[in-house]
C-alpha cells in the first residue's frame, strides 16, 4: 500500500520516534509503513488520519496487490 506518511511527517519536523509516540506505536513499524513493508491496521490507520486531519483515503493508497 502507497502513503504519504513520510512527507507529512517531515513537512511537520516530526522524527519517526515522535510520531510513533504521538501514535502510541514503535518508530521501526513507522519506518515499515513509510517504505511500504507494512500496511497499518484499520485503528492506526484512522490514527493517522486523526493526527494529520486528513481522510484515510488521501494517506494511503491501495496498490492493487494482495497481502
Amino acid at each position: 500500500m502507497k502513503n504519504i506518511i513520510r512527507s507529512l511527517r517531515t513537512e511537520r519536523g516530526l522524527s519517526q520516534e515522535a510520531l510513533g509516540t504521538q501514535l502510541g506505536v514503535s518508530r521501526q513499524t513507522i519506518n515499515a509503513i513509510e517504505a511500504g513493508r507494512y500496511d497499518p491496521s484499520l485503528p492506526l490507520a484512522f490514527r493517522f488520519a486523526r493526527f494529520f486531519g486528513k481522510p484515510i483515503e488521501d494517506l494511503f493508497e491501495y496498490d492493487g496487490e494482495e497481502a
